[in-house]
């Protein structure tokens, strides 16, 4: 009973113990968060029948172990999945890229040659040195006569030329594959360069296969190494039209790869890591928390079908939605492609192609199939009648009405689930690698607002330009920094703050010199008085206001006078001209309405009595 358990693991052994297959995934989705991102890739592998082991590269350098998801088909059993930086096999430089396999192998045989070539010239330096070593004939008892001391002679002269000339050709040859080898190096490092662009991190997995041939993958995970914060843009020509908003972000990644023409999904949640299964419990309101719920979301993938026909899941997806709609599929033969077929009154014995209108301008089938699948915005259908009552004989055979998407607000869908937002834009993108925030269009919001100046003299000697946001929840703003552009030219940045309780969201607009605001203390109405036992001070101002705009001008006109704590400090106001005055803090609201090139004056005294043997200090 026992035996065909060991051999199971023998068999396991051999099996895992073959060459690692490698892969390299591509980044086809991202939803990032403000402190995380899940990726979505795919990649594919030839694995044969039986245990394998694939090593894909690629990923993140930095993941979470515990939210890897692997989809594979239902022939493939994944049995593990390890994540790692480090991971070192022999086979990697050979299997994944051929181009630097063939360099090292002709660094291999270059090497060889030069190995053989200081061999032979080796032996041929040796022979010279035994020659040279026995060349010397002395005596007159050698035994030799002339006849073959002449032969000697002529042998030593032959062999040793032969020699030397072979030593210097093999130095010549020698150089050559020195300078091949030089070359091939210096190729080696380039390509090993480019190699090293790709991210650390792999992900290895352990599978076993039923059915040989090509296998899709796809890889879901969180990393922590993306993020994203929205700002703002507000243009404003004037304080009569409304706020041009272009909602943006900046997104920003550092996870090792780079997102090439990804499918981009930006969320307001937090990423829930936590693969335990939910319980329902008691559901109590509370105000708002910081923990956002995880806001999970894939995107629709369209891809050409193998005759090249770009919007045939777009005419697919016609196929019973509308009656007297039928989709021709492509019969599979080269250049073939689906078709659309209207029946009607004055296509019942037809088979061409209806007419199509892209954006309201008549066209044909051809123009319709190069236009992307996600820039179509909607597609209705005109038969009998209906079609030919508004584009006459064109529309006997039916009418197909395509709508494209034409700005931002139609490329991005904002889904609102409870406390967060997610933005689905469907314009792909180029996330580099660089931690360097990227610019990423939202939406373009028409903002409502009426518009104020606000002034608060004693503090500060210019107006200030308010822009009242009504219902503004309904734009599903986040808070985030703004540009800001005031009747054509940048007057600096702002915050907009949502986590506010107010019904109205103020916006400021900066500052507006053409409003002119003076703050002058009247000497004639200010003096210090001393009393019998106390010290009187009296304090006027007037607060002159000018309009030097073309249009009138609303303005909340701010002051204040002091407040004491001291029983022994009295303070009485004596002059504010029709001012609401809050008496817990203090302040003077003034609300004027300017005619272009108008001049208000308002004043405000005060007189405050205190111990003369005493001074204020803030006075």
């Amino acid at each position: 009973m026992k035996i065909p358990f060991l051999l199971f693991v023998l068999v396991s052994t051999i099996s895992f113990a073959q060459k690692p297959i490698f892969t390299t995934a591509k980044v086809k989705s991202a939803t990032v968060y403000f402190n995380a991102a899940e990726l979505s890739q795919t990649t594919s592998v030839n694995l044969p029948v039986g245990t394998s082991e694939i090593v894909v590269k690629n990923v993140a350098d930095y993941l979470n172990e515990n939210t890897v998801q692997i989809g594979a088909p239902n022939s493939v059993t994944v049995l593990s999945v390890q994540f790692t930086q480090n991971y070192i096999s022999e086979y990697e430089i050979d299997e994944t890229n051929p181009v630097i396999k063939k360099v090292r192998d002709s660094i291999t045989l270059v090497q060889k040659e030069i190995k053989k070539i200081q061999i032979d010239t080796y032996s041929s330096q040796q022979t010279i040195a035994l020659l040279d070593a026995n060349q010397n004939v002395s005596g007159a008892n050698t035994g030799l006569n002339v006849a073959e001391l002449m032969k000697l002679v002529d042998f030593y002269k032959t062999k040793r030329t032969e020699l030397d000339n072979a030593v210097v050709t093999l130095a010549e040859k020698e150089t050559k594959l020195n300078e091949k080898l030089k070359a091939l190096n210096d190729k080696l490092e380039i390509n090993t360069q480019k190699e090293e662009k790709s991210s650390k991190g792999k992900l290895i997995i352990q599978v076993m296969n039923e059915i040989a041939g090509v296998v899709n993958l796809d890889l879901n995970y969180i990393t922590n190494n993306a993020s994203w914060t929205p700002f703002y843009d507000l243009r404003a020509e004037n304080i009569t039209t409304p706020i041009n908003m272009m909602y943006k972000a900046q997104v920003t990644q550092w996870t090792g790869i780079d997102w090439k023409k990804v499918k981009l999904t930006l969320s307001s949640g937090n990423p829930n890591q936590n693969n335990q299964a939910p319980l329902l419990s008691s559901w109590f309101l509370r105000y708002q928390d910081e923990q956002n719920d995880f806001n999970y979301y894939r995107g629709n993938v369209y891809q050409k079908n193998r005759n090249g026909d770009v919007n045939a899941p777009v005419l697919n997806s016609l196929q019973g939605q509308l009656a007297g709609v039928n989709i021709n599929e492509a019969n599979g033969q080269p250049g073939s492609k689906s078709s659309v077929v209207i029946r009607g009154a004055g296509s019942l014995n037809a088979n061409s192609d209806p007419l199509y209108v892209i954006d309201g301008v008549p066209s044909n089938a051809e123009t319709f199939r190069k236009i992307p699948p996600s820039a179509i915005k909607n597609i209705d259908v005109l038969k009998d009648s209906s079609a030919t009552a508004q584009y006459g004989n064109r529309g006997s055979n039916g009418v197909m009405v395509i709508t494209t998407k034409q700005g931002m607000d139609d490329y991005t869908e904002v889904n609102e689930n409870q406390l967060n937002v997610s933005f689905d834009i469907d314009i792909p993108y180029d996330i580099l690698s660089n931690g360097k925030p990227h610019s990423v269009g939202l939406k373009d919001i028409k903002l409502p607002a009426s518009y104020k100046y606000y002034a608060a003299p004693r503090v500060e000697k210019e107006a200030f330009l308010l822009a009242e946001i009504n219902d503004y929840s309904k734009y599903n703003l986040l808070p985030g920094e703004a540009n800001i552009i005031f009747e054509g030219l940048y007057v600096g940045k702002t915050f907009i703050n949502t986590n506010q309780t107010s019904d109205t969201l103020n916006l400021s607009m900066g500052r507006d010199k053409k409003i002119s605001i003076k703050r002058e203390k009247v000497v004639d109405k200010s003096g210090t008085r001393f009393l019998s036992s106390k010290k009187e001070q009296t304090f006027t101002f007037d607060i002159t206001v000018r309009n030097n705009k073309k249009e009138a001008a609303d303005i909340m006109l701010k002051d204040q006078y002091p407040l004491s704590t001291d029983k022994e400090i009295e303070i009485e106001l004596l002059q504010s001209d029709n001012a609401t005055a809050n008496k817990e803090t203090g302040i003077l609201t003034w609300t004027l309405k300017l005619n272009p090139n108008e001049t208000k004056k308002v004043r405000i005294s005060y007189k405050v009595r205190y111990p003369k043997d005493k001074t204020i200090d803030n006075l």
